[in-house]
């Protein structure tokens, strides 16, 4: 990417930096990326991770949310990995409901909203759960009688991953906000407040209306903690016809009944079928003022922010009085200085805050003094949009020719790892993307075609790597056999796809 490139995409579609919870390792004193934590701990150096906030530099990759899933059905792609984008992407359609909170505040502590998929079940929802993270909470504070144990759970909640949260054989905490409650605004009855990990502060608002009786985690949750199961929609009796109300059956068992079947409970929707339901209630919401239909994503935006040495220092220069100023074209690239000290210092800074000479430059519109910004950008920036580099690699001019690209892309075959198909996969197609907004390239998907090669295996049966200690050194086999017979047994093991254990390759001596 050229020097104009590179400042105008952090100015037109990132956001500015702003604070994020980030999954922080207080040894390497660095932000990890969520595959980088193994049961709650660093993989480098094993140390417990913490949730931290952290002011970061995000790219707005949720404004192409969209059409990151539209434009899936075109590609010649293994369905495994169009269905993890999708999964990751995580597209709801639902309802914004507002419900009243029993305080006498500012009208924004008045009341929580919550992101719903199911509006239709709204007469069931018998307690309201927020986020850890939720920013309700420090507004709360003084109202809440058990204020100690649920800044302790916050705590506690801040050191475990979002996986770790999210995952369905987790048993499910919580804590009770005492002297909180809430109005279910279908049915005018006040409901419990409560805070569990297992509703995310970025998803949604970070606050979910809880219906026990048909879904399954807030179903877990009530009979843990022995709150009220409403059930509001009853399955039916297989065979018969739905016309018969007499038919209706209880759903009673040790889960949540999540299908389809007839309203009941549900005031003047009762009777109705649930599929009917749904648009007739979410019109009734909206009449009355409290709830609207809403599209949500579980994709927030990509942070790029690193607080490490090694990387490219994120352009952009801190003005007083001018605010967040783009480093001008004419000083792109900025280099790397000499350091000392590769360290991270633990302040939320890398390295190269230590540097004066690279931090202290004058401000390209005032003149005056300020400060470069010191993070780096995540090497998934980097491999993001280096195939394009490809069709181009000795232009000083421009990141790539216009009629190269043209010649050369989009990629007709591409071959790589599965472990990439939700991190560098989905980047390089928000590039593209972003790149053909820009009008500096004339497609929007990078690879036609897509096929993953198989990986070898350790001796252990895990991904072999350095990190793990568990490679097996090919030198002895080279040795003996030449490097072309090794590099050709390596080829025909297996199938291209397939994992396969690397003692094989050793069994040859």
């Amino acid at each position: 990417m050229d020097a104009m490139d590179v400042s105008r995409a952090f100015q037109e579609r990132p956001r500015l930096p702003g604070r994020s919870p980030a999954n922080w390792c207080p040894n390497d004193k660095t932000v990890l990326a969520n595959e980088q934590v193994v049961d709650g701990k660093c993989e480098r150096c094993g140390a417990e991770v913490i949730r931290k906030l952290i002011t970061q530099w995000m790219f707005r990759i949720t404004a192409y949310a969209d059409e990151l899933l539209k434009d899936l059905e075109v590609l010649d792609w293994p369905e495994r990995t169009k269905t993890m984008q999708r999964n990751w992407i995580g597209r709801s359609e639902g309802a914004e409901i507002t419900f009243k909170i029993n305080i006498n505040q500012a009208e924004s502590a008045r009341e929580i909203k919550v992101f719903t998929t199911r509006p239709d079940t709204i007469f069931g929802a018998t307690y309201l759960v927020l986020a850890p993270e939720h920013p309700l909470l420090k507004i709360l504070e003084p109202r809440i009688g058990n204020i100690n144990d649920v800044l302790a759970y916050v705590t506690a909640s801040s050191k475990k991953t979002e996986i770790e949260r999210t995952s369905l054989e987790k048993e499910k905490t919580g804590v009770r906000l005492e002297g909180i409650m809430a109005t279910n605004p279908a049915t005018g009855k006040e409901i419990p407040v409560w805070i569990s990990d297992y509703v995310l502060g970025h998803y949604g608002t970070g606050a979910i209306m809880a219906v026990p009786a048909h879904d399954q985690r807030d179903f877990e949750f009530a009979k843990k903690f022995d709150l009220p199961i409403v059930w509001v929609i009853k399955g039916i009796e297989p065979g018969m016809g739905k016309e018969s109300e007499d038919i209706w059956q209880e759903f009673i068992g040790d889960k949540a009944y999540t299908a389809s079947g007839w309203m009941v409970n549900s005031g003047k929707f009762s009777k109705m079928a649930s599929e009917d339901a749904y648009p007739a209630m979410l019109k009734w919401m909206e009449e009355a003022g409290w709830g609207a239909p809403k599209i949500t994503y579980k994709l927030h935006d990509w942070i790029v922010s690193r607080q490490r040495y090694w990387g490219a220092p994120i352009p952009m220069i801190h003005c007083k009085k001018c605010g967040i100023v783009p480093v001008p074209e004419k000083d792109l690239p900025v280099l790397l200085p000499e350091v000392d000290d590769y360290t991270p210092p633990g302040d939320g800074k890398s390295p190269l805050a230590r540097s004066d000479k690279f931090i202290r430059v004058k401000c390209p519109k005032c003149g005056g003094d300020v400060e470069r910004e010191t993070d780096t950008m995540d090497t998934f920036v980097d491999s993001s949009w280096y195939f394009l580099r490809y069709t181009d690699p000795h232009n000083n001019e421009k990141f790539a020719a216009p009629e190269k690209l043209k010649k050369w892309m989009p990629v007709d075959l591409y071959i790589g790892g599965p472990e990439h198909s939700v991190m560098h996969l989905l980047y390089a197609r928000f590039f593209v993307k972003a790149l053909a907004d820009m009008g500096h390239v004339t497609f929007r998907e990078p690879f036609k075609a897509l096929r993953h090669q198989g990986i070898i295996l350790g001796p252990d049966g895990e991904k072999m790597s350095k990190s793990r200690g568990n490679v097996i050194d090919p030198d002895d086999l080279v040795k003996n056999f030449g490097a072309d017979t090794v590099r050709l047994y390596l080829c025909f093991m297996a199938n291209t796809n397939r994992a396969v254990p690397g003692i094989l390759a050793a069994s040859m001596a």
